[in-house]
């Protein structure tokens, strides 16, 4: 039997994966690299900070430190002209990472989420890791679809209920149910 707070952490997981996805669809290449304002974040940075952040946490989950010697963080924040697709290329891979380490973990077996990791050098159980990464997505997540909104202007596909479309969207709340078809 799987764990609930497993399933519940993977369907939030895709639910902000695919926010994020659906927002950068919908913005320009050279919107990538816009910073909004002095010292900001563009949205390739924020993509290069939440693929790093993912990779590093997600790879050995279960048996090394979530902050790897190999992550370099403040590079993560550099300004760069890295294209869609290496951004994209990147982003997958660490979402890829994330889905095995949460087998490995579900493969654990029961009592899993319980044990101990580290994530620079501080223990953690595995659900409050878990919990610790959700929240840092959403934050980014937030950060990234304002961003994507803000540079597409007039031709923003909402993510969310349309203004005006709360009642329809009662009727029928469709963007509720989450990408692996749970509730």
């Amino acid at each position: 039997m799987s764990d609930p707070f497993l399933a519940s952490i993977r369907t939030e997981y895709r639910r902000y994966r695919r926010l994020v996805e659906l927002a950068i669809e919908q913005v320009a290449d050279a919107d990538l690299h816009r910073v909004p304002f002095a010292d900001g974040n563009s949205l390739g940075m924020l993509l290069r900070h939440l693929s790093g952040n993912l990779a590093s946490r997600f790879t050995d989950f279960l048996t090394s430190d979530g902050e790897k010697p190999w992550r370099q963080r403040d590079e993560e924040f550099d300004a760069t002209t890295t294209g869609r697709a290496e951004l994209l290329a990147s982003w997958h891979a660490a979402w890829s990472t994330v889905e095995k380490a949460l087998d490995d973990v579900e493969a654990a077996g029961p009592g899993a989420t319980a044990r101990t990791v580290t994530i620079r050098q501080q223990p953690l159980s595995v659900l409050d890791a878990l919990l610790r990464s959700v929240a840092h997505v959403a934050y980014h997540t937030g950060q990234i679809v304002l961003l994507a909104r803000e540079f597409t202007g007039a031709g923003w596909r909402t993510l969310s209920i349309p203004r005006g479309g709360s009642a329809a969207y009662a009727a029928n709340p469709t963007k509720e149910r989450s990408p692996d078809g749970r509730s």
